[in-house]
């Protein structure tokens, strides 16, 4: 059962670039190597990762884990994936707090803060040009806008009505 620990924790400490970078590297150790799953399994798990709350490689792991061990199957795939990512992170923040109060390193954040937002404006347009077909899906996309902007309205029940919406005018549509 620690194999499983082990290759996550491989899997983690080589995933660089997020989720979507991991695809190819569990492909290689979980289809190819190890044939614990199959790739049409390993895709699924995927994309219902995407759909849950959480960080994708996590889900990921736990579901697969949870597949091939049950509960300390996923306990176990799920810390293997972590275990790596969480040391970095505390490793850089004790290192940050140590600098954090030199101009130069708040300078860099701050252009760091600013190539983000255009990377997440990039994002938006991309999707809203991809997502935005005809009058109705414009419509949506504005009323999503207003309540949660202007009305404070949760992006979870935003989603949610969203979806019930579309899927009501799915059914009514000519």
């Amino acid at each position: 059962m620690f194999q499983l620990y082990f290759t996550f924790l491989k899997i983690g400490s080589l995933m660089l670039g997020g989720g979507y970078s991991m695809l190819p590297l569990l492909v290689r150790e979980l289809v190819d190597k190890k044939k614990w799953t199959t790739e049409e399994e390993l895709l699924n798990y995927f994309s219902v990762a995407q759909c849950t709350p959480g960080v994708i490689a996590v889900n990921t792991a736990t579901f697969v884990g949870y597949k091939l061990k049950g509960i300390w199957g996923a306990i176990l795939a799920t810390l293997g994936i972590i275990t790596v990512p969480f040391a970095l992170i505390v490793l850089i923040a004790v290192a940050l707090s140590s600098v954090w109060e030199y101009q130069l390193v708040q300078n860099i954040f701050a252009g760091v803060r600013i190539a983000v937002a255009a990377l997440i404006i990039s994002a938006v347009i991309r999707l809203f040009s991809k997502s935005i077909k005809d009058w109705f899906s414009v419509l949506l996309c504005v009323a999503a806008f207003a309540l949660m902007v202007f009305a404070g309205v949760s992006p979870i029940f935003i989603v949610l009505g969203a979806a019930i919406v579309a899927l009501v005018w799915g059914r009514v549509k000519p």
